[in-house]
């Protein structure tokens, strides 16, 4: 009797495979989406964070006034504080006068942030657009408007729990003397109002 080897997969053996790759595909892709809406989130919080810290160790370092502000022209060359939402993206400058106005010569910009997503909102408390730094790092307090305190990022799930007694958005606190910090603890970002 002469055997010949077979090469390849049976059909049951197929069919095992497109099942298990079934399965995983119908419990990872939520949990992907999940994962890509909680960076999106966590990502955009760490940048406008971030920024406030370089603005207060810029401004100590300089010995200048350092003002963070909204803007809806962060790219360009003329780029201002006009007002914006920081939805719309944020720049650091150098503001010689203290005004709260970019213009002049020396007023440079130090840093630059385009708009967030499209799917991530930046809810300031009093509709602030600014923070301003003192020369010593220390923050200036309401100098044009009320001066960023606190500012809520959201996404279309709003305020929710996504585990570990988080929630879904996230709260940025600067105080008044300009220390910034992240809270993500559902209880605490309830308590100040969720998401707007």
């Amino acid at each position: 009797m002469n055997l010949q080897k077979q090469h390849g997969f049976t059909l049951y053996e197929l069919l095992i495979t497109l099942l298990v790759i079934g399965v995983v595909l119908a419990l990872g892709v939520p949990n992907l989406s999940d994962f890509s809406r909680n960076s999106r989130i966590t990502g955009t919080t760490n940048d406008l964070h971030s920024s406030f810290m370089v603005a207060r160790s810029e401004a100590a370092r300089a010995k200048a006034i350092i003002t963070i502000c909204a803007s809806a022209n962060p790219a360009s060359a003329a780029a201002d504080c006009d007002g914006a939402s920081f939805d719309e993206g944020w720049i650091i400058f150098v503001d010689l006068d203290g005004d709260i106005a970019r213009a002049g010569a020396g007023e440079n910009v130090l840093r630059v942030h385009g708009p967030v997503d499209d799917n991530v909102d930046i809810s300031t408390g009093n509709n602030a657009t600014y923070f301003s730094f003192a020369a010593n790092g220390l923050g200036r307090g309401d100098v044009n408007g009320p001066s960023f305190s606190t500012a809520t990022i959201c996404d279309e799930r709003g305020h929710q729990i996504v585990g570990g007694g988080n929630s879904a958005a996230r709260r940025l606190v600067v105080t008044p003397i300009g220390r910034s910090t992240v809270i993500s603890d559902y209880a605490l970002i309830d308590a100040a109002g969720g998401c707007s």
